[in-house]
């Protein structure tokens, strides 16, 4: 009997030392962190799937379905959000696929996805806007606790993914009327250590089409993209464009999924080296051109065509058929996007040019 507890005492000695010298070890290869994000929390080796609450105000809660997968490595904290604008669909069917594919234990640091950031848009399937507030949420950040809808799951977003991550992808394409090319933003914002980050981050992402954006404001309480949100608070964020008229085009999946992979390489956080974009076009100078009539619009040159400057890019008729409006390049360059179904509205994008860097 008494050898038997000796056994037994041994045995847990023996494990106790096993668990410890376990401990130490990953302490020296550096142990990842609990990250913490709503009333989601994931420990190091674990993956979690909740929702981030946005509470009831002038109009309806909401909420925003997330996944953090937390590496048992130490490593970067990224976020890579879909469905702000919500009819953009390969962006949100990638982030489902990039979470099949990431196992905790090969990941280093902590991603969270954010499957679909403006769900009750999502649900409803309307291009652009909210249906409760009809706010375009990419207009609203950093958002308003207090506000409307869009304005509160800014502030959320804002809260609970842009101040816990340390860099950011947005992820967008055409929405349901725009015919786009693949491209990405490179938010400029003036400190140079950061700019360098996030070029790299873009050819990373391997869209072969760069903006090179200076036209973002540097203002933290009037941010009002996701993408400049992360950027105005000195975090590496870009703002990407894969897909288009609302389609799910398998080649418009594959590119973000690919991205994103590509993204974390670049910061270490999956093994490999990152395939950078060798042959990027860069965009220096681009411009929306918008409607001042409601109407029909009828394309005269289709996503990705060069025009001059002075081109008729498309055409405004009213709802009787009459031509009111001659829609012109504002300079030589490429069409960016294009809007590809009839209805324009006063006020909306039409197309977008973008004149290549020579």
């Amino acid at each position: 009997m008494k050898k038997n507890k000796r056994a037994i005492i041994l045995f847990f000695c023996l494990l106790t030392s096993a668990l410890v010298l376990s401990a130490l070890a990953e302490s020296r290869a550096g142990a990842n962190r609990v990250f913490r994000t709503g009333d989601l929390v994931a420990g190091p080796g674990e993956t979690v799937s909740g929702f981030l609450e946005v509470p009831a105000g002038v109009d309806p809660a909401a909420r925003i379905p997330i996944t953090i997968i937390n590496g048992r490595k130490a490593g970067r904290a990224l976020a890579a959000v879909a469905g702000v604008h919500p009819y953009e669909y390969p962006p949100i069917l990638a982030l489902y696929r990039v979470k099949e594919l990431i196992r905790p234990d090969d990941l280093s640091g902590t991603l969270i996805l954010v499957h679909i950031a403006n769900l009750p848009a999502f649900q409803r399937r309307t291009i652009y806007y909210n249906p409760y507030d009809w706010k375009n949420l990419n207009r609203v950040f950093p958002g308003d606790p207090a506000g409307t809808q869009s304005q509160r799951i800014a502030a959320v977003l804002t809260a609970e993914i842009v101040d816990r991550v340390e860099a950011l992808i947005d992820m967008h394409c055409g929405d349901g009327n725009e015919a786009l090319i693949p491209y990405t933003y490179w938010m400029l914002s003036g400190d140079q250590k950061l700019d360098a980050v996030t070029r790299e981050m873009a050819l990373a992402f391997g869209l072969k089409h760069i903006i090179i954006d200076e036209t973002r404001v540097q203002d933290l309480k009037n941010s009002k993209y996701l993408g400049n949100t992360a950027i105005v608070r000195r975090k590496p964020a870009i703002t990407t464009e894969s897909g288009y008229l609302g389609r799910v085009e398998e080649e418009a999946i594959a590119a973000n999924v690919t991205g994103v992979l590509n993204v974390m390489k670049y910061f270490g956080m999956l093994p490999g080296q990152p395939e950078l974009q060798s042959d990027p076009v860069w965009i220096d100078r681009y411009e929306v051109v918008y409607s001042d009539h409601d109407g029909l619009f009828h394309p005269r040159a289709g996503m990705g065509d060069y025009v001059r400057a002075g081109q008729i890019v498309g055409i405004i008729t009213d709802y009787h058929g009459k031509a009111v409006a001659e829609m012109r390049a504002p300079f030589t360059g490429i069409l960016l996007y294009i809007i590809g179904t009839p209805p324009c509205n006063r006020g909306e994008p039409l197309f977008e040019v973008g004149r290549v860097k020579e």
